[in-house]
């Protein structure tokens, strides 16, 4: 009978290999048995990782759709706070000049003039207000405020309405000077002339955020309100049945400016409404490609404990085996 034996050195090489082989087996179907995933990821696919890389490109790909909604969200949440702003500013003020009467006495006047300064310094900060660090309603050119001070323009509007007499006279100059672009455009608007680049939320689904605070809309009410700032303004002079043309005016106009307001408002609302919608369809579709990849890799928590248990056990006896053959000895043996 032929026997095979191995010398003392090769045989404890051979014992501390096989105790980091299970060691490193045990590691293995720990980690398993925690994150429930096998640690193997080759084996299980049996090497073919397309469809497994597929799930990974198309959850990248959520994730940069679930930033960029995030952002949109973000952005159009804070051009509606800005254009609630406009609205209850302009129905404020539209209520308090229709108000006004005739026999009204003049410190009232002064003081509709002094609100509607006010509420035209109120709506500038609205239409130059930011979200992140982007201007809102810049245009492509969101690293700064799009519209100069309220009392850059009503310098400009009190020179170009000097020497004017009649209400109409004045405000067509003010509606001329908004509607020129040698006026507004180049005196007050510093933003760019080019809209936001559609944002893409989706799979095909993009949302357009093209606001700008030289909005036709924007201007108009911007305008009722400068009218009436020049009317209760002392220093421009007008007289009080002009004043009172002026107030019931500019209050009519601003009325008529909620409906327009209201329909940019309407619009944002339903982009706010695309943009929620895109972000549950992506959660969805997030939701399925994880279950899918979990499917994929995931461990039988039964077949990996029964294998972990095994190894353990495996490496107990080795341990075993291991102290027996270190007390082995010619002497032992003679006893």
């Amino acid at each position: 009978m032929n026997m095979t034996s191995i010398g003392d050195l090769a045989q404890s090489l051979m014992l501390r290999h096989r105790s980091v082989e299970l060691k490193q087996t045990i590691s293995n179907l720990s980690q398993e048995l925690g994150t429930g995933q096998v640690g193997d990821v080759s084996s299980r696919l049996g090497g073919d990782f397309s469809y497994l890389s597929d799930i990974e490109r198309n959850l990248a790909r959520l994730d940069g759709y679930s930033v960029a909604a995030s952002e949109a969200a973000f952005f159009t949440n804070a051009s509606q706070l800005g254009l609630e702003r406009l609205q209850d500013l302009s129905a404020s003020l539209s209520n308090a000049l229709l108000a006004n009467t005739p026999s009204g006495l003049h410190p009232v006047s002064r003081n509709i003039g002094t609100q509607a300064m006010s509420d035209l310094e109120s709506a500038i900060s609205a239409l130059n207000g930011s979200a992140g660090g982007r201007s809102l309603f810049a245009g492509t050119a969101t690293d700064r405020q799009p519209l100069a001070s309220a009392d850059v323009m009503m310098s400009e509007l009190k020179t170009l309405v000097a020497g004017l007499g009649s209400a109409a006279a004045v405000e067509a100059a003010v509606k001329d000077w908004f509607a020129d672009p040698a006026g507004f455009k180049a005196v007050m608007y510093a933003g760019s002339d080019d809209t936001l680049a559609p944002i893409q939320i989706g799979s095909g689904q993009e949302v357009a955020l093209s606001l700008k605070a030289d909005d036709p809309a924007f201007r108009a009410m911007m305008s009722n309100m400068a009218i009436a700032a020049l009317a209760g303004d002392p220093a421009v002079g007008l007289d009080k049945a002009t004043q009172t043309e002026l107030f019931r005016s500019a209050g009519a106009g601003l009325l008529g400016s909620q409906d327009q307001l209201t329909g940019i408002r309407a619009d944002l609302g339903f982009a706010e409404a695309r943009i929620e919608e895109a972000g549950i369809r992506n959660a969805t579709a997030r939701t399925g490609l994880e279950y899918a990849r979990n499917t994929l890799l995931q461990a039988d928590p039964f077949e990996t404990a029964t294998k972990l248990e095994e190894a353990q056990f495996q490496l107990e006896t080795l341990y075993t085996v291991t102290v027996r053959s270190s007390q082995l000895s010619l002497l032992n043996f003679m006893r």
